[in-house]
């Protein structure tokens, strides 16, 4: 009986293992029409340049004002990141390994200015002081937006480490801050690059913080040269050079991580870190998180409620501000659809055939990830105006766009939520009779649909704060939050535009409070 038994699960799994090769040539078909639509912005880039000629492309590119914008550029990133991560170690360590105060509220304030967008930290940051200008004002106002990039990870990575290994070294004769430097810090490598390398990444992309600063960078140089002259090889090859320095950016973190282990082979210590005692020095330690939130959170919210109160209920415009809700929902539902959708294919292929080519796949979808919005735009506006005018400034642009941009987004939370589906599921399903394409909708993208959700969820808070593509893309007529704020608060209307800006924060405030709570729950706490 139990050969009769082994026979009949071999016969049953014949058919399931030699089913999915046609399945699996149509998912990887279509990861690869999605993989080479996200290789658009850098291929049009690489082909106007070869198209202009080398002696066009190094009048533009090898100019004085290149320079200048490149010196901008390096100063931005070298200034802002370090101090980005010296403030969220500072805040990580507070909150996760101190007996601070009211810790857990202090950890969701330190979180929360992620659910205010960094072209509303600077409206709030040059209405409270006029003259802030330049890269002082520009600094001060990155760090304050992007500093929860780093501290999300970093507090993370601190409450997930074996507490046994800094008791060894301190059983060693290491002091607290020996022990600290030399066991904790280089444990936390991989969050401090990781969490830099994307603030560095928001620092090239980012246009209205630094415009309203009066900041010149790449980003805001190409959106000038767009708008004003319309001229595409000028705007193209700075484009290009700002690519480049996404490059240098992402070939700097993969250099200099590190090849280290960080996983451990076992459970490790059966305890919780305990928190150190802060004593005499609590009050006087409550003073940085309490000054940060006062800065990231205090200041925009103070400056709306100010420039509401001033405004009054003229401000309130609802047959303006109904429409621009309605169409940002719109835009930002159908996007975070569309961009989740046509992420299954890839997800589903790096977790059920990983390999080469899907790698090589995948690579080529977080490769757009990298590239500023505005990249994305311009290579979407001189490909439709050269050879697909009809859908110039239209509805299915703009949504290309939008999933271009935010397709790691997607990417990244529905690869985790199908490798928690069992393939054996699947499999089972297929044993009984279901085809493959009804066992992965049946079994794998129903118990992967909250992942989904998460995935749409994130795609839905980008587009609903995105500004640069939407500002070059968007139809005639269409006005979401972000471009009707930027729009009014362009013209010196600062109440007028103090209402898209709440919005826009309420609108985030959700999903950041999910990520504090998904945060802590991988953690285990």
């Amino acid at each position: 009986m139990p050969d009769l038994t082994a026979a009949t699960i071999r016969a049953t799994e014949l058919p399931v293992r030699s089913a999915p090769m046609g399945r699996m040539s149509l998912v990887a078909g279509a990861a690869m029409l999605v993989a080479l639509a996200a290789l658009l912005p850098v291929g049009f880039i690489i082909w106007v340049a070869i198209q202009s000629g080398w002696d066009t492309v190094s009048a533009l590119v090898f100019r004085p004002r290149v320079g200048e914008l490149l010196v901008n550029t390096a100063l931005l990133v070298a200034t802002t990141v370090p101090l980005c991560v010296a403030l969220a170690l500072a805040l990580a360590w507070l909150t996760e390994r101190s007996d601070l105060p009211a810790a857990r509220t202090w950890a969701w304030l330190a979180v929360a200015p992620l659910a205010v967008p960094a072209f509303v930290h600077s409206y709030a940051w040059i209405t409270l002081i006029p003259g802030l200008r330049g890269l002082p004002g520009g600094v001060l106002v990155s760090v304050l937006a992007y500093f929860p990039f780093l501290y999300l990870p970093i507090s993370a990575s601190l409450r997930r480490l074996d507490p046994g290994i800094e008791d060894t070294a301190a059983s060693l004769g290491l002091r607290p801050w020996s022990v600290f430097f030399r066991v904790v810090l280089p444990q936390l490598r991989l969050a401090i690059w990781g969490g830099g390398l994307l603030v560095g990444l928001h620092l090239l992309a980012e246009y209205g913080l630094y415009v309203m600063i009066r900041f010149d960078t790449f980003t805001t140089a190409i959106v000038d040269q767009f708008q004003s002259t319309y001229n595409g090889p000028a705007a193209n090859m700075l484009a290009g050079v700002l690519v480049i320095c996404c490059f240098v950016l992402l070939g700097l973190e993969a250099g200099t991580r590190g090849k280290e282990r960080y996983a451990r082979v076992g459970s490790g210590s059966a305890r919780m870190q305990q928190p150190r005692a802060l004593g005499r020095r609590a009050l006087l330690c409550m003073l940085l998180p309490a000054l940060v939130a006062l800065l990231s959170l205090g200041v925009p919210l103070i400056t709306l409620a100010r420039w509401l109160l001033a405004g009054g209920a003229n401000v309130w415009n609802l047959g303006v501000i109904g429409p621009a809700l309605g169409q940002t929902l719109g835009l930002a539902l159908v996007g975070a659809v569309l961009t989740t959708v046509i992420a299954i294919p890839m997800a589903w292929l790096s977790i059920r055939a990983p390999g080469p080519l899907q790698r090589l796949l995948e690579s080529c979808n977080y490769m757009v990830g990298s590239l500023p919005g505005i990249v994305v735009a311009l290579a979407l506006v001189t490909i439709t105006v050269r050879v697909a005018l009809p859908i110039y400034q239209t509805v299915v642009t703009i949504l290309l766009a939008y999933a271009l941009m935010f397709l790691p987004r997607a990417l990244i939370s529905l690869r985790a939520a199908i490798a928690q589906a069992p393939v054996e599921l699947e499999q089972a399903a297929r044993s009984l009779g279901r085809s493959p394409a009804q066992a992965v909708w049946s079994i794998t993208l129903r118990l992967a649909a909250p992942g989904a959700a998460a995935a749409a969820a994130l795609v839905f808070l980008g587009i609903s704060n995105e500004l640069t593509a939407t500002l070059l893309l968007a139809p005639n007529g269409t006005q979401t939050l972000a471009t009707a704020f930027w729009s009014l608060s362009r013209e010196i209307d600062y109440a007028g535009a103090a209402p898209y800006a709440l919005i826009m924060v309420l609108l985030s405030l959700p999903l950041t409070g999910m990520l504090y709570v998904q945060s802590r729950r991988t953690s285990g706490r």
